[in-house]
């Protein structure tokens, strides 16, 4: 029996996996995870044989959360992703495998005839030490993205339109789609907001509630409310608020602004 634990901060992609690992015979899903604190602890103490990681997490991601655990005793590892194409290249060498979002089932059964032989315990130094390699390689790759400049496809006024991340104001999510602030206009994807922060990582992005995230490379000036909500004025004429929860990180982020303070 193959012990797995599934790490995915979206609760649909914990659901479809442990969905499909329950109609396999010779899976048993002994612990599911939505945050990469809970689950390294959980890793450590289980030592499962498989574990479903998702590569866009917080506060560390899945390459930072693998980079975490013991090289000696690594599980096997499928890392889920939804647009890294640097990962995707990365993981078809072999040493692991990747479930590119969404997959269905037949791929998913690929990926299982890929790590099984990886599970026996006469392959286990072998695949710790591929595990170990692809990790670096895939970490000096998303290394080198750092200073790339993305660009994102979205739609106005019935027409599609290749957005610059560097003219991104802001991003606000309403369900299964963002909205994308650039100037006066405002522009239409679908995504998450989550995927928008990954893709805009190059630009100073804060979040600032639940359901916004502001470059604040554009933020002309700050107010308060009366019970201490910040309150920003974009460039392009936007107002937005901070929301309670989140209030703290963005009176650190404009203190670290002020002069004198570091």
């Amino acid at each position: 029996m193959i012990e797995v634990i599934i790490v995915d901060d979206e609760a649909a992609g914990r659901r479809t996996l442990r969905e499909y690992c329950a109609q396999e015979a010779d899976l048993r899903v002994i612990g599911e995870f939505g945050d990469s604190e809970s689950a390294i602890a959980a890793i450590r103490a289980r030592q499962p044989q498989l574990l479903f990681l998702d590569v866009q997490m917080d506060p560390l991601n899945g390459i930072e959360l693998a980079r975490s655990l013991d090289p000696a005793a690594l599980p096997s590892i499928v890392f889920v992703t939804a647009h890294d194409r640097h990962a995707v290249e990365a993981f078809e060498l072999n040493a692991v495998d990747y479930l590119l979002k969404p997959f269905d089932q037949d791929r998913f059964r690929k990926t299982l005839a890929r790590v099984r032989p990886r599970s026996q315990p006469a392959n286990s130094s072998e695949s710790q030490a591929a595990i170990a390699e692809i990790l670096a390689q895939l970490e000096r790759r998303r290394s080198a993205r750092d200073d790339e400049r993305p660009r994102i496809l979205a739609e106005f006024a019935g027409h599609l339109h290749v957005l610059d991340a560097a003219t991104v104001e802001m991003i606000e999510s309403d369900r299964n789609y963002i909205s994308i602030r650039v100037g006066r206009d405002s522009f239409h994807a679908r995504g998450t907001l989550q995927q928008a922060e990954y893709a805009l990582r190059s630009q100073p992005m804060l979040r600032i509630s639940r359901s916004c995230v502001v470059n604040m490379n554009f933020v002309r000036e700050v107010n308060r409310t009366l019970r201490g909500d910040f309150i920003l004025v974009l460039a392009g004429g936007a107002t937005v608020t901070s929301s309670e929860g989140f209030r703290p990180k963005v009176k650190e982020y404009l203190r670290g602004l002020k002069f004198g303070e570091s």
